[in-house]
């Protein structure tokens, strides 16, 4: 029998609402119109939730977003009680979370069925973050769903290679990447690294992305979800397993052949994985230039 991984990319639209209520509304129909074994929401896919306090269009962001971490105990039920009726994972995108007084974290979520909640806080947030007082991480990890080891990273961690590394090397067949992109120009950043990452550590990617038109501190965000794969045989030859429609809301699911993969990784015809492994020795000669510290690269 072929061992398998269905996974549901929602591209969930960012825009003004008027309560949480709204948010969890769109959200549920999203989960709802899906059965596969994982659904996942983009980055921030909470931001909208700041367009509820009167007077937003004419705040920072920084005091708009500020006022997130007000919803995070309804924003977890909610995602929680869901991955239970529906007896799915929901990786519940990510959420921003108050980390004391003027610190923000950035928290990607996964909703179990058995009422379990793991998160993982963003490692490297993008320049644009920083103006909102968000704070990084320092810790990554792999989960299970099914047998299926995956890996989970949020949006600028698709551009650090270390990151996918790790996780691969910790057994990760499959990465979920939710991410938020304001312009065209970011989405390929993000896309194109992370094609990148699918063929360097012979894994599997869903990348999940935010659409929104952009209204006041509510940026615009390119969406153009897809499902990655690595460019060997038996795959496709762009690596591209599936696409949703550019600048839609919508859901895209794959399902990602998990024997294939380790036919590839064993026999391919190019055995990254394998021979990035086996030069270990060469790369420690040249660490010093590989993790250089931050005052030799100002």
């Amino acid at each position: 029998m072929t061992r398998t991984l269905s996974v549901s990319a929602v591209q969930f639209e960012i825009e003004e609402i008027s309560s949480f209520d709204d948010f969890g509304h769109a959200a549920t129909l999203a989960v709802e119109s899906t059965d596969t074994q994982v659904v996942m929401f983009p980055e921030l896919t909470t931001l909208g939730l700041a367009s509820i306090h009167p007077g937003w269009r004419d705040e920072d962001p920084a005091v708009s977003f500020a006022r997130i971490p007000e919803y995070t105990d309804r924003y977890r039920s909610m995602f929680a009680e869901l991955a239970k009726k529906r007896d799915q994972v929901i990786v519940g995108g990510s959420h921003l979370v108050s980390d004391g007084p003027g610190r923000l974290l950035n928290i990607g979520h996964v909703f179990f069925p058995d009422g379990r909640l793991l998160t993982h806080t963003k490692t490297h947030i993008f320049p644009g973050e920083r103006a909102w007082n968000t704070f990084e991480g320092d810790t990554v990890q792999t989960f299970t769903v099914d047998g299926t080891t995956v890996g989970f990273l949020i949006c600028y961690e698709a551009e650090v290679p270390e990151i996918s590394t790790i996780l691969t090397r910790a057994g990760a067949e499959v990465l979920l990447v939710p991410s938020y992109t304001f312009y065209e120009s970011g989405f390929h950043r993000v896309r194109k690294t992370l094609a990148a990452r699918c063929i360097e550590n012979q894994v599997y990617a869903m990348h999940c992305s935010t659409y929104s038109v952009g209204t006041a501190s509510l940026a615009p965000a390119w969406a153009n979800s897809s499902a990655l794969a690595p460019c060997d045989v038996g795959m496709p030859v762009d690596g591209v397993l599936a696409e949703a429609p550019q600048n839609v809301p919508t859901v895209l699911s794959n399902t990602f052949d998990l024997d294939l993969l380790e036919q590839v990784r064993s026999s391919g015809v190019a055995p990254t994985l394998h021979d990035r492994a086996r030069k270990q020795a060469m790369y420690a000669d040249y660490a010093h230039l590989l993790w250089p510290s931050t005052d030799a690269i100002a």
